[in-house]
């Protein structure tokens, strides 16, 4: 007659199927597939100020890694309780600036981790569909975008200056004078300036340099 602990261990060993060095490589070819994917949406999508080459490698080696996790713990219960264990104590503190960057590294792990489940149509829809979001996502723009114009010049433009921001209704975010000039940065929308306005403020006399900044990183001087 079986005991608790027999029914238990028979019962929870059940859980763990036999997988073959076939299906290894299968996951493990998956996972690279998926994971350039991810690469190659990331690139296209990419709108930030600096795009890093390093952290885009990055996502397919994060969605391999996932991957084998996954299929030691599905395939050994000893490894599972081990890894389970370690991993508890693992802390990752690379600070990631931009907030989409964050959420390519959680589609990576989620891809990994649904691969390493053998769920691999799953994976297929899910990239599919993330993949068309992103993309469609990175081709909308705001209408009124918000641009900083920095605008360096001397004490005598002052008043031309203040006329120009006048017109563009821009909001002054920041002002600092020195024996060398002054340097003011302004706020405006994308639908208040138009493309000649850098030009226009640099031909003002006295002023020794504008740049019109926006938050995706794009520029004009």
């Amino acid at each position: 007659m079986s005991n608790f602990g027999d029914v238990f261990k028979n019962k929870f060993l059940s859980q763990f199927a036999v997988t073959s060095p076939i299906e290894y490589v299968l996951a493990l070819l998956f996972a690279i597939a998926v994971g350039l994917i991810i690469y190659f949406v990331y690139k296209k999508a990419y709108n930030g100020v600096a795009y890093s080459r390093n952290f885009n490698m990055t996502l397919i080696l994060m969605t391999l890694m996932t991957t084998i996790i996954i299929f030691t713990i599905t395939a050994n219960p000893v490894l599972s309780l081990g890894m389970v264990g370690a991993l508890s104590i693992v802390r990752f503190r690379t600070v990631v600036k931009d907030p989409v960057d964050l959420m390519y590294l959680f589609w990576a792990i989620s891809m990994g981790i649904i691969i390493g489940a053998k769920q691999y149509v799953f994976a297929l829809i899910c990239a599919a569909i993330v993949s068309a979001f992103c993309l469609i996502m990175s081709k909308l723009k705001d209408k009124d975008q918000l641009y900083l114009a920095i605008i360096r010049y001397d004490l005598s433009a002052a008043d031309a200056v203040d006329k120009a921001i006048a017109d563009v209704k821009g909001k002054v975010r920041n002002r600092t004078a020195s024996k060398s000039g002054i340097e003011t940065i302004i706020e405006v929308k994308s639908n208040a300036i138009d493309d000649r306005f850098v030009e226009t403020v640099s031909a003002l006399e006295g002023v020794e340099s504008a740049v019109l900044v926006n938050y995706n990183g794009e520029y004009a001087e």
